[in-house]
């Protein structure tokens, strides 16, 4: 994985974790869910990044 795709994946997940916890303290379920949402998708990124550099080597 390139460090630019873990920079960019970190960023991703962070944001999201920014948005999850602002939705939870103003009782705002839709951004609370944006967060997860945008969370998982990181770590899908991630996974994904992993599994090319398992089938690199």
């Amino acid at each position: 994985m390139g460090m630019d795709d873990k920079i960019s994946n970190a960023t991703e997940d962070a944001a999201g974790k920014v948005k999850e916890h602002a939705g939870r303290a103003t009782d705002d379920e839709r951004l609370e869910a944006e967060g997860r949402n945008d969370q998982t998708k990181a770590n899908l990124k991630q996974a994904g990044e992993k599994v090319k550099d398992a089938f690199k080597s």
